[in-house]
């Protein structure tokens, strides 16, 4: 999202650290090699835990969750963890080796203690650290020692009954490494549901492990209290992180801080590198138009300290701590955080991180969390005028990628699990009809609690930080490469956010599929990630058709024109993406809300108009002299190629002209030429929902017609 001649200076690193470590010599091979390669590490966990007193379904679990029991040939993984235990021993040579160049954050990574257990597990198995990293068996008998040594620090200096599963709850959220009580916590609570479900694996290097169910084994729910954790920020750094604020931004009945993200010029010759954000003066520069949703895919600790190095190239304007609101402010709100990767969008938005994980949201997205972000959104809106509507309030999925080359790429957070009804009400926008049920056009709004579904999902790799949390997900042989499709498992069915869209009012029909995510013409899946076949609480879509349920023998009512019935429950078809979308509407009115709206419909005698994801302006409206200067046409608007309107389709718009523009922001100190202008075109646009993602049409090939009854 920077000017062309400004390059990241990070790399990807776990790929890096893979692929640069050495192929181990005969010496560093495990012990165990010449054994059963469907036995051998099954047999090591059992001989561990005996050697050490920890109860094995512990150990097997705490490893299946640090490292899916994978061992990766004695090579460290993405996040720089060693064996099935997952020591960790990150060093210098390491970040060399991985091209890691910066220099912000290598202090704080050689010295965070999560990222040196290595050393400590060794000495108390009486072994030496390559030992404990190359050996499989070394590596599980050094964790075992080290998971019970914690317990012993926790339990008075004794080991519980080798029966007592519970009792190991402090160890196992000590071995977390977490620096926060819930994330502890949280990995406590996943090894002991291993436990219960019971796991079996075959691994990459062909080990073929087992952990038998135990259904009756709980955890202790407070015992990473015990370890007295507390939250951690980056310390004070007013050369790479000046304070830019006296204080937050905040509404006066939450907890609240001020954290500076790193803002930097990178380069002591080049004004135009530097991170994290982009200087402005908003709203006099641009407007701010919209506020944006994400999570981190992070903790809250780790999510400080990448936002606290410049060269990171990330930023926003807050984050929200999952285990009790608290609101950390990183920037003031008038600049421009590169939080989207879509300037049209990002240039007039704030955007508001928030702990946690999209595939495990509903452990993350506590009540605190969504109490503390709507208060957030509540006062930001109040000041900015921002409607508090589904079109205004967005979640990172909602954006969509700014060309046709980032549109399938686009991230997908907060997720199906963000509970966007709720949010709502607690904005005092609840989601409710206010038109005839024979409205033509409808709020989606399924049930939350009531809408159980099964999506599938590949746990993303955390990158390198300070703090690691605990989520690593699986490692597959390209990890610059998309999650190969043996990877993905389908979540734990839960409550979710949005309806499946079919291509006909039956439950065994095809998922629609959108032609980005699609190209070969395939059905659209159940892939969190896949949101072109589904539609999010709270977006507004024009009826096209209804249809009852197939047990349902009462003829159809409505039209293809839309309107259509007072009936409720059934199929409701909606144009969505270019494409009539089936949903099953099981509640009637209120889970698909008839509401009253504004559409944008083709002009009379267009077959089809173009469609944009972003509203940049036209080649005139830059000056010669800066496009002289500049290089060339900064942003030029580009047609969402496999995306139209055609004749006869409608989508929701709020009816507000919006003018085209792009904003410059090229120096660090705003000293380039016409730096920090917000370039205004003569083409003004509409904002409409398109599909699961936002998008503009020109003013110009469209009417705007009111909803009907």
């Amino acid at each position: 999202m920077r000017p062309p001649r400004r390059k990241a200076l990070i790399p990807v690193l776990a790929t890096a650290l893979v692929a640069a470590t050495a192929t181990l010599g005969p010496a560093a091979r495990s012990t165990a090699a010449a054994a059963d390669p469907a036995t051998t590490r099954q047999a090591a966990f059992a001989a561990a835990a005996a050697e050490f007193g920890v109860p094995l379904p512990i150990l097997l679990s705490v490893s299946y969750n640090e490292s899916l029991w994978e061992a990766h040939g004695g090579k460290p993984s993405f996040a720089g963890g060693y064996g099935p235990m997952n020591l960790t021993n990150l060093t210098q040579d390491d970040l060399n080796r991985a091209g890691f160049s910066s220099s912000f954050r290598t202090p704080d990574l050689l010295k965070a203690p999560a990222l040196h257990t290595a050393a400590e597990a060794a000495a108390l198995a009486g072994i030496d650290v390559a030992t404990a990293e190359a050996d499989d068996a070394q590596n599980i008998r050094a964790g075992a020692a080290l998971l019970a040594s914690y317990e012993k620090q926790y339990n008075h200096g004794i080991l519980p009954p080798t029966r007592d599963l519970p009792g190991w709850t402090v160890a196992v959220a000590r071995y977390s490494e977490a620096t926060e009580t819930k994330i502890a916590q949280v990995f406590a609570d996943d090894v002991y549901a291993t436990i219960r479900t019971g796991q079996t694996v075959t691994t990459q290097d062909g080990q073929t492990l087992s952990l038998p169910s135990r259904p009756w084994v709980f955890d202790q729910t407070n015992a990473a209290a015990r370890l007295g954790l507390v939250s951690v920020v980056p310390p004070a750094d007013p050369v790479h992180d000046p304070a830019q604020l006296t204080a937050p931004e905040c509404p006066a009945d939450i907890s609240c801080s001020y954290s500076p993200n790193g803002y930097y010029q990178l380069d002591p010759n080049d004004a135009s590198s530097y991170g994290a954000h982009d200087p402005a003066n908003r709203p006099a520069t641009t407007d701010i138009r919209y506020i944006t949703l994400h999570d981190n895919e992070e903790t809250n600790d780790g999510t400080l300290w990448l936002f606290h190095d410049p060269s990171y190239f990330a930023s926003a304007h807050y984050e929200v701590r999952s285990e009790d609101g608290h609101v950390t402010q990183m920037m003031p709100t008038k600049d421009i955080a590169w939080d989207s990767a879509n300037e049209s969008f990002y240039q007039h938005s704030i955007g508001i991180e928030q702990e946690g994980y999209a595939l495990t949201g509903a452990t993350w997205y506590s009540e605190a969390m969504y109490r503390s972000t709507a208060a957030l959104v509540r006062y930001l809106a109040a000041k900015y005028g921002i409607p508090l509507d589904r079109q205004h309030i967005l979640g990172h999925d909602d954006i969509p990628g700014s060309s046709n080359t980032r549109i399938p790429t686009q991230h997908w957070d907060p997720g199906p699990y963000w509970n966007w009804s709720h949010f709502m009400d607690l904005l005092g926008a609840p989601i409710r009809p206010d038109a005839p049920p024979t409205s033509n056009v409808i709020a989606v709004n399924p049930v939350f609690q009531l809408n159980q579904q099964v999506v599938s999902g590949c746990m993303n790799i955390q990158d390198l930080t300070p703090f690691p949390g605990p989520y690593h997900g699986a490692e597959w042989p390209n990890l610059n490469g998309p999650c190969p499709d043996g990877y993905y498992k389908d979540m734990p069915k839960q409550p979710t956010n949005f309806v499946w869209l079919r291509t006909a009012p039956s439950d065994s029909a095809p998922l629609v599929a959108d032609p980005y995510l699609h190209a070969d013409g395939s059905a659209g899946t159940t892939r969190a990630q896949d949101w072109g076949d589904q539609a999010s609480t709270g977006q507004e879509f024009v009826v096209v058709d209804r249809a009852p349920d197939q047990s349902d023998t009462a003829p159809r009512s409505g039209s293809s024109a839309g309107g259509g019935g007072s009936r409720a429950g059934g199929w409701i078809a909606i144009w969505f993406g270019g494409q009539k979308a089936w949903f099953h509407n099981q509640f009637g009115p209120l889970s698909a809300a008839p509401v009253k709206a504004l559409t944008v419909t083709p002009k009379a005698g267009k077959t089809s108009v173009p469609v944009y994801t972003a509203s940049f302006p036209e080649a005139a409206a830059y000056p010669a002299a800066f496009v002289s200067w500049y290089g060339g046409i900064p942003r030029s608007q580009r047609i969402a190629s496999k995306y139209l309107l055609a004749a006869g389709q409608a989508y929701v718009t709020d009816g507000k002209l919006l003018t085209s523009d792009w904003f410059n922001a090229y120096n660090i100190d705003g000293s380039a030429f016409m730096d920090q202008t917000d370039f205004k075109g003569g083409t003004q646009y509409y904002l409409i929902t398109y599909n699961h993602r936002m998008a503009f049409v020109n003013a110009a090939d469209v009417d705007v017609v009111p909803s009907t009854s």
